[in-house]
C-alpha cells in the first residue's frame, strides 16, 4: 500500500475516521474531508504518524452540499504532490448526515442538502477524479444502507437519498468497467446514533450474529474493497446476517 492515495469524505468521526486511520497503518497516504471536524482530522493524522513514524495524512475542508467548495476540493486533491506523482488509489464516498423526521415536518431543502450530499458530490467527484483514479489503477467505494427496499418510518429523506447514490455506484461500475472498478460497502448496525437507541436494539434482535459491529469491520470491509482487484460492481453487506432476515 506503499505511495498509495486515498480520499475519504466525512472522515473526521465515527466510521471515516476508523477506515482513514486502518488505510494509514497500511502505508497509504489518506486524504482525510471534512466538513467542520478540524481538529478530530488533525488528532486521526497525529495518532496515526506516532505510530508510523512519518506522515501519513493530509486534512481537507470543504461543505460538500456547496458547489464551489468541491470544485476547490478537487482542486486541492489533483494538486496534491503525492497525487500528481502516483495519482489516486481510492476515492471513499462516507461523508453523510443522518437525522430522523416525520415526512410532513422535513423541509424541501433539507431533501436537497443530502441529495447533494449522497449523490450530487458523489457524482462531480467521482467524474472529476477519473484520470486521477485511472493512472492509479484506482477504485470508488461508496458507503450506501441496507435500506432501499424497505420503508423505515421518519428516514424518508435519508433512505433515499441514499438508495440514489448505491445506483449510481453501480451504474458505474457498468460504465467504466475496464478503467477504474467501482464498489458499495452497507453497513448493518454498527454505530447507533443517540436518537435511535431503541430502534437499534430491535435491529440487533434480527441481526443473526446478535450483536452490533465496530467500526474497525467497516474499515476492514473498506480496506478489502480497495485492495482486491478483481471485485467491481459490488454491494459488500457489513450487517451480521442482518439481511437474511429482510
Amino acid at each position: 500500500m506503499e505511495d498509495k492515495v486515498v480520499l475519504i469524505t466525512g472522515a473526521g468521526q465515527r466510521l471515516g475516521a476508523a477506515a482513514a486511520a486502518m488505510l494509514m497503518d497500511a502505508g497509504c497516504h489518506v486524504l482525510i474531508h471534512v466538513r467542520s471536524s478540524v481538529a478530530e482530522a488533525n488528532a486521526i493524522v497525529d495518532a496515526a504518524t506516532a505510530r508510523n513514524g512519518s506522515v501519513c495524512g493530509t486534512v481537507l475542508t470543504a461543505d460538500l452540499t456547496k458547489d464551489d467548495q468541491v470544485d476547490a476540493l478537487i482542486s486541492d486533491v489533483k494538486n496534491h504532490p503525492l497525487v500528481e506523482a502516483n495519482g489516486l488509489f481510492g476515492l471513499v464516498h462516507n461523508a453523510s448526515f443522518y437525522s430522523q423526521g416525520d415526512f410532513e415536518t422535513i423541509p424541501l431543502e433539507t431533501y436537497r442538502s443530502l441529495n447533494r450530499l449522497h449523490m450530487e458530490a458523489p457524482y462531480h467527484l467521482t467524474q472529476s477524479l477519473l484520470p486521477e483514479m485511472e493512472r492509479a489503477g484506482g477504485s470508488v467505494v461508496a458507503i450506501v444502507d441496507t435500506s432501499w427496499g424497505r420503508a423505515w418510518e421518519g428516514l424518508a429523506h435519508y433512505t433515499s437519498s441514499k438508495a440514489g447514490l448505491r445506483q449510481l455506484m453501480l451504474n458505474l461500475a457498468g460504465e467504466l468497467s475496464g478503467r477504474i472498478r467501482v464498489n458499495c460497502l452497507a453497513p448493518g448496525a454498527i454505530m447507533a446514533a443517540d436518537w435511535e437507541a431503541e430502534h437499534f436494539a430491535r435491529v440487533l434482535e434480527k441481526v443473526p450474529l446478535g450483536r452490533s459491529g465496530e467500526a474497525k469491520d467497516i474499515a476492514n470491509g473498506v480496506q478489502f474493497l480497495l485492495t482486491h482487484g478483481s471485485i467491481t460492481g459490488n454491494v459488500l453487506h457489513v450487517d451480521g446476517g442482518w439481511t437474511l432476515n429482510e
